[in-house]
């Protein structure tokens, strides 16, 4: 059960209180409508913030301040949430029960945290230059790495022109271009006009009482009153024009992604059927694509189906051979209508259901993992509640399945293949 408690106009804090961990953890985060122009320095900041403050004002600094409060840890948090892009920190700490007799952990933890997000170390009145340089690289470098990743390059193309007028085409990290070209004022000036105008969704996983632990987040942002814009509603899939998008590139495997949408989203009531739909086309070794497509057929060496609940997207994948473009676009429309037909076998319905089960009980498995399910699904809308969600997806029947894949729409295909073919 998560109790929601308004701390003001712009912050709210959600608390999910459980008694089985002796770790608990908090996160803090500034909430963006997703925007071209300001997702790389979104996804910046956090990481200059954790570099220094007035008072602790270098990683050693930090390091210390940090093992004092029995090891806890501080990191960035950068997220796409449907369309909006959440970017703070995540401390996780050892619950002050735990502690020795007369030790605190909580309230110097968000003392650091207030320090972090509100006092941080400033060269002529901007962030320390070779600090963005440095943090500008590592950025950077975590994108080329994406890149240099076929399968990830080939899925996060597919989206960019697939949503190419929809905010989800937009990179949650940017691009090389907009990170290189951000600077240590026009960062700061950013964080000032982030300070100034995003709501703040705070989360807390432990064993505290929801009022305590208001009480001490209370002074953060508490006593600002001002009116903050709202953001935009959530929106499903916005239909732009698709088509086929080719590009070459010096692999020895291609890879082919295929693009559908759905109005069916996590806000809708046939998400559960959508979300076994994907899972019984592509979720696992169970699925008709990895058993028919690359098993009997030998058409692929990996192949599988992802559904972006926010948004109403469902995505295929595959790492083919050029020449096996076409059959395997048939093959995998082939299945997709087999589950339009009803063609789903009891252990293809079993098999993604328990898949699907197995995910969800692992959410309560940490007290990370429970900020991560519920922090997020918080902003994009839909059911909270993971138990009833379970009673959805165990309840589910085949003919729901069977209708939530004729809402499927093929939209864009793209197709990574070798400079030689």
């Amino acid at each position: 059960m998560i109790e929601v408690i308004r701390l003001s106009k712009r912050a709210v804090l959600r608390v999910f209180r459980d008694d089985r961990f002796k770790q608990g953890c908090l996160s803090v985060q500034f909430v963006r409508p997703m925007a071209r122009e300001e997702s790389a320095s979104n996804a910046l900041l956090p990481n200059v913030l954790l570099r220094g403050t007035e008072l602790a004002p270098d990683l050693r600094a930090i390091t210390l301040r940090l093992d004092d409060l029995y090891g806890a840890a501080i990191g960035p948090l950068s997220r796409r949430a449907g369309d909006y892009q959440m970017s703070g920190l995540f401390c996780g700490f050892i619950e002050d029960k735990y502690a020795l007799e007369g030790d605190e952990i909580f309230a110097p933890m968000v003392e650091f945290l207030r320090e972090l997000l509100f006092a941080p170390r400033l060269e002529n009145g901007i962030f320390p230059e070779s600090v963005v340089e440095s943090e500008k690289k590592n950025l950077i470098a975590t994108i080329e790495s994406r890149l240099n990743d076929k399968r990830s390059y080939a899925a996060d193309m597919l989206m960019r022109h697939m949503c190419k007028t929809d905010s989800y085409g937009i990179p949650r990290l940017g691009d090389k271009k907009a990170v290189s070209e951000i600077t240590a004022e026009s960062l700061y000036r950013h964080y000032e006009k982030l300070l100034r105008e995003s709501p703040v969704e705070m989360f807390y996983v432990g064993s505290q009482d929801a009022a305590a632990v208001a009480d001490k987040l209370r002074p953060l942002f508490g006593d600002t009153e001002a009116e903050i814009p709202s953001l935009p509603p959530q929106t499903g899939f916005c239909d732009g024009e698709g088509g086929i998008v080719e590009e070459k590139m010096t692999i020895s495997q291609a890879r082919l992604s295929i693009g559908y949408y759905t109005p069916i989203t996590q806000r809708t009531e046939q998400y559960a059927a959508m979300h076994l739909c994907s899972t019984i086309l592509g979720g696992g070794m169970t699925g008709k694509l990895f058993t028919k497509v690359r098993e009997q057929m030998s058409l692929c060496y990996d192949i599988g189906a992802v559904f972006y609940s926010s948004k109403g997207i469902m995505t295929v994948s595959a790492g083919i051979d050029s020449s096996k473009r076409e059959i395997v676009e048939q093959q995998v429309e082939e299945q997709i209508a087999a589950i339009c037909r009803g063609e789903i076998t009891e252990m293809e319905m079993e098999s993604a259901r328990q898949l699907l089960l197995s995910t969800l009980s692992a959410v309560n498995d940490s007290p990370g993992n429970i900020e991560g399910y519920y922090a997020i699904r918080a902003v994009t809308g839909g059911l909270l509640s993971r138990e009833e969600y379970m009673e959805a997806v165990a309840t589910c029947t085949p003919e729901a399945v069977a209708q939530a894949a004729k809402t499927l729409k093929k939209h864009t295909v793209y197709f990574l293949r070798g400079e030689e073919n």
